[in-house]
């Protein structure tokens, strides 16, 4: 793969201007294909095999008008201070909204307040239940914009009206966090290069391959049913990694021209090192998104899949655009005019690095550098015993949103239980007495405590299945609710023994549980895939036994211990007016998953990056100890680089409003600053210090075993070391010297 990747080094280089032209061409299409369709997102869910999806299954069928599986609305209408919605003139006002809404494209039907009970006792706040004749995905702008055109109306009577429910489609979010995320990835870059040449090719690459994924993804999001964070994800990880690997490959394109080679030979050596980690690092990771389609949920499904794209695009932009780039700056990118007077005598050897004096640190003191990074994560992962996990729902909108202000007037005029109603499906089509079992079923529902109204049974037209709505005195994503939710489903087994009539548990508050329920169960098993994945391909990369496990433990941890910090914030509520947390509440149930996929990947990427430059030195010969200090005066910049652009990029997500996007940045910026400083920089030098020679151990039956992937590019490098050599064989007294022929 290093001698491929040298050869398409070298002819980007050449051809530049040819690989240019092609990257601009697919910039242009994408766009094209953006502005030629209407993209839409969803947060539906469908999950076969639960009983919530059961109930909505038969729900169709036994209740087509209901449309179980249409999206839907709620239209909360609150009178001004004083004032009741009771009162004959508003009366009029609300009923006249509901006839607008009945007009309205796609809804199926309207709920009245004064005739359904969904009146406050105090008579001042009212909601209309809005049911759509079709599923989320399949909401028009135009049904959108009329619900959106009532609520202005109800506004301009003096009423106070917002919207919530999953019919509603959220507004455009800022690019707020993105422009800090590049303004930081920028400056760090500046930092790390001196140069706003080099500074500006990971930049300029980054922001070529996440256009083209955005916009394909855009595309695929009109023929397929796409999460509405999709983009989100795709975007905050193709940003970060295509910055990343773009550092690591012109970094390296810097060290070959310092060592005397040709810009051209420079770009070939430079992505046959450097790009075979890329090439392995965004295998990892898209690996482990792509491997969130077996969970079998289709909104994790589209996440994982349109991340690992923008993945995909930002390694063959890095192996193909900027070894192009590259060809047009020629050896200006060397020219590190903006760097201190202490870098430029590090760069000249006349000053030891800050890399080096910490890896001699972390050497000298293995156990006590051990001992601290395995304590301080243990202890921030205690936390994580508590995790609880939910779906986002309206209580997590951006404060100030309709769909907040509806949620937090619901709770106000009904009881936080209003926002998230059960739907109990009594199916009775085997019993003799549908009527006993439905009223024995509303029975049991008001006799728990946690169970705030019953409305009656609503029969189909056979009389044989029965339709029960019960409001939880707990908000939707309390952990009462959950109980509530299973402790119902444990006594409808009596009801079944006793009139043959199954009683099923469905609505989005139960759907939500059991999305939970199922992300929490299939946790550990795709981590131990993720962790098995990485076994093997360390296993490969660095021929050992004892460093693939060291890194997958090392893994573990940070994924812990970030999960932890998660908790504490997000759901115990601590610093949580640092970080801009509005409410407590459970973790995101897609979090933990997206988090494991992500971290490992980038994970293995620091690990190749540093761990192969100390291979690398003990392969020629250095001790085990001096190996480690080696890999650190050649990785540890760049590590640090990449880590702090990696962060700011996660962490400028936290400015935004939404919970999920707020969550999901604060969990990769934690897990990088952990994996990048604490596992990668203390815990592995530690590590292998102590383990010495050891490290490097593997049983020569496995090595006969084991393909050489070659991904530090040990084989190129020979070849080239025996091609200059062959090259530059003494001329005749009176000739030049002849100049080193390209390989291949």
């Amino acid at each position: 793969m290093a001698t491929f990747l040298y050869r398409l080094g070298r002819l980007a280089f050449r051809r530049r201007r040819l690989v240019l032209l092609a990257w601009i061409a697919v910039l242009v299409a994408a766009v094209i294909g953006v502005s030629s369709v209407s993209g839409s997102t969803t947060d539906d869910f469908t999950l076969p095999g639960t009983q919530s999806q059961q109930a909505i299954d038969l729900l169709e069928k036994e209740f087509p008008q209901a449309s179980a599986a249409g999206a839907t609305a709620r239209v909360v209408i609150e009178a001004p201070d004083g004032q009741k919605l009771t009162s004959a003139a508003h009366k009029h006002e609300v009923e006249s909204l509901v006839a607008e809404l009945r007009k309205a494209r796609q809804v199926a039907s309207v709920t009245d307040p004064f005739t359904a009970g969904l009146v406050s006792s105090s008579g001042s706040i009212a909601y209309a239940q809005v049911t759509y004749a079709v599923p989320q995905a399949d909401i028009t702008p135009a049904a959108s914009d009329a619900l959106h055109e009532v609520a202005d109306k109800g506004e301009k009577a003096d009423l106070n009206v917002s919207l919530g429910g999953n019919a509603v489609l959220e507004e455009e979010e800022s690019n707020a966090a993105e422009l800090i995320g590049l303004l930081v990835a920028a400056f760090v870059l500046v930092i790390t290069f001196g140069s706003l040449v080099a500074a500006g090719l990971p930049l300029v690459s980054a922001i070529v391959g996440v256009g083209i994924a955005l916009c394909a993804i855009t595309v695929a999001s009109s023929f397929v049913d796409m999460a509405s964070n999709a983009q989100t994800l795709a975007l905050m990880l193709g940003l970060a990694v295509a910055i990343d690997y773009a550092l690591f490959i012109v970094s390296r394109y810097r060290t070959e021209l310092r060592e005397g080679h040709a810009p051209e030979e420079a770009a070939g050596r430079a992505l046959g090192t450097a790009g075979s980690a890329v090439v392995f690092a965004g295998l990892t990771v898209v690996i482990a998104l792509a491997g969130l389609s077996v969970i079998g949920i289709a909104m994790l499904t589209t996440m994982g899949l349109a991340a690992a794209f923008a993945i995909t695009v930002a390694v063959l932009v890095a192996l193909t655009l900027l070894p192009a780039t590259l060809g047009f700056t020629g050896t200006r990118v060397a020219n590190g005019r903006l760097t201190t007077r202490r870098v430029r005598a590090e760069q000249h050897g006349r000053r030891v690095t800050m890399g080096v004096r910490w890896g001699r640190f972390v050497t000298r003191h293995p156990w006590k550098m051990l001992l601290a990074s395995v304590v301080g994560l243990g202890v921030l992962a205690i936390p994580a015993l508590s995790l609880r996990l939910t779906l986002p729902d309206d209580s997590m909108a951006a404060p100030g949103s309709t769909q907040r202000v509806a949620y937090d007037t619901l709770s106000k005029g009904f009881g936080p239980g209003f926002s998230g109603p059960l739907t109990i499906v009594v199916d009775a089509r085997d019993s003799d007495d549908a009527k006993t079992a439905a009223t024995d079923t509303s029975v049991m529902l008001d006799g728990l405590d946690d169970v705030a109204t019953v409305r009656p049974p609503v029969f189909n037209e056979a009389g044989d299945v029965a339709l029960i709505t019960a409001v939880p005195s707990s908000p939707p994503t309390s952990q009462e609710t959950v109980d509530l939710v299973a402790d119902i489903r444990d006594r409808s087994g009596v009801v079944e023994k006793d009139s043959g009539t199954q009683v099923m548990v469905t609505g989005t508050t139960a759907l939500n549980i059991d999305v939970s329920a199922k992300l929490g169960e299939a946790m550990v098993p795709y981590l131990a895939i993720v962790v098995g994945l990485a076994l093997v391909l360390l296993l490969l990369v660095f021929r050992s036994v004892l460093i693939p496990i060291k890194a997958a433990a090392g893994f573990l941890l940070s994924v812990v211990a970030t999960l932890g910090v998660l908790v504490a914030v997000f759901q115990w509520g601590w610093l949580k007016d640092v970080f801009g947390v509005d409410e407590t509440a459970p973790i995101v149930s897609l979090l933990p998953i997206l988090l494991i996929g992500v971290v490992f990947g980038l994970a293995m990427d620091y690990e190749v990056f540093l761990v192969s430059g100390m291979r690398e030195a003990y392969v020629h010969g250095a001790g085990p100890t001096e190996a480690i200090v080696t890999g650190f005066r050649h990785g540890a910049r760049v590590v640090t680089g990449a880590a702090i652009i990696m962060i700011s990029v996660f962490a400028g997500f936290l400015l935004d409003d939404i919970a999920l996007v707020k969550s999901i940045g604060m969990g990769l910026a934690t897990a990088v600053l952990f994996d990048a400083f604490v596992i990668r920089m203390t815990l592995v030098p530690a590590v292998m210090t102590l383990l010495g020679a050891r490290a490097w151990a593997l049983p020569r039956w496995l090595d006969r075993l084991l393909p050489n992937v070659d991904v530090e590019g040990e084989k190129l490098r020979r070849v080239l070391a025996e091609h200059d050599r062959q090259t530059r064989i003494p001329a005749q007294s009176d000739q030049e010297p002849t100049a080193p022929a390209p390989l291949g």
